[in-house]
């Protein structure tokens, strides 16, 4: 049996999806340390003039260290309507836009007190979309220790990091993007990016 480790991510990246479609069990990290700047807060679209992060604002924990399961999600700067419009300026013009953004749109409306679980409903429906049906719990512990069946990619998948040096086992496949001919293929955009612009043809992709 394969066991994947991820960090909780929001609107993960392509190869994230690898995982979850690819390993037996995979276990969501809730005690690691919150780092800001990674895919737990963040995801990269395709926007009209090129890639676009986009974060969700975090409300400053007590304590440096805080745990992943501890982060609330702030209300500053309105960024529920400033990510949705961006994400429906970037994918408005896409063949599955119109298809799914009822499923979407709930999730910018509603306010979720935790990013823990924001991201983990954001996940079960994107799988549901795409259908998969992974495995996934949560951690109970911060693990250190991994068996040989066991990988770790809680910090491998980074936006600041290379997945060509990270994660040998992870190569993107090129598939249609709208902006395609402005920008080139851009890959390991989130999994979002895919979906709008594949459809049901995503599982095919992953």
């Amino acid at each position: 049996m394969k066991i994947a480790y991820l960090s909780s991510a929001y609107l993960a990246p392509v190869e994230y999806y690898t995982k979850l479609k690819t390993y037996d069990r995979v276990f969501i990290e809730q005690h690691d340390h919150y780092i800001k700047q990674t895919y737990r807060n963040r995801c990269t679209i395709a926007a009209p003039d090129g890639e676009l992060a986009l974060s969700i604002p975090t409300v400053k924990p007590s304590t440096a260290k805080c745990a992943m399961k501890d982060i609330r999600i702030s209300d500053h700067g309105n960024w529920r309507r400033l990510h949705w419009n961006a994400i429906e300026s970037a994918y408005n013009g896409t063949p599955f836009f119109e298809y799914y953004k009822d499923d979407f749109h709930p999730f910018y409306e509603h306010k979720y007190e935790f990013l823990t679980d924001f991201n983990e409903e954001l996940c079960q429906l994107i799988c549901r979309l795409i259908d998969i049906e992974p495995q996934v719990e949560r951690t109970t512990e911060y693990k250190v220790d991994f068996a040989a069946n066991e990988v770790d990619f809680r910090e491998a998948i980074h936006p600041k990091k290379d997945f060509r040096l990270t994660d040998p086992e992870f190569t993107p496949r090129p598939y249609y993007q709208v902006f395609e001919a402005r920008h080139g293929f851009l890959p390991n955009l989130s999994i979002i990016d895919l979906l709008f612009n594949m459809g049901p043809e995503s599982l095919l992709i992953l």
